[in-house]
């Protein structure tokens, strides 16, 4: 199973910007620096997000979670980088209660480490 609609897996600027590469952020600083070792820059966030959409796209959900929010699903698998490696990352994604538009939006991304998988 994929997340609904994959192709309208949305990824928000600020979600890139402000916690995923963003070094002084208290929750995001290991994986900013996650994501520059891979070769992911602030100057092109873009890239990043296509690269977690692509992710979306291709791999399998491993969990589906119901929130007050809404329902949250976690994906799990290699996402493609600039510098070639494809690590293997979970990205969880929520179809939120009140939502409008269609598709999922990004929660959040982390590295897995072998021990996740």
């Amino acid at each position: 199973m994929h997340i609904p609609n994959p192709d309208q897996a949305r990824v928000e600027r600020p979600k890139i910007l402000e916690y995923l590469l963003n070094r002084e952020h208290p929750d995001g600083q290991s994986k900013a620096r996650f994501f520059e070792q891979c070769g992911f820059r602030r100057s092109q966030w873009r890239r990043l997000a296509e690269a977690l959409r692509n992710q979306a796209r291709r791999s399998e959900v491993t969990a589906v979670r119901e929130s007050p929010h809404g329902t949250r699903y976690v994906v799990e698998g290699p996402i493609d980088t600039p510098t070639g490696n494809r690590p293997e990352v979970q990205t969880v994604w929520i179809i939120e209660q009140d939502q409008s538009e269609p598709g999922s939006r990004l929660v959040t991304a982390y590295p897995l480490s072998s021990s996740d998988r």
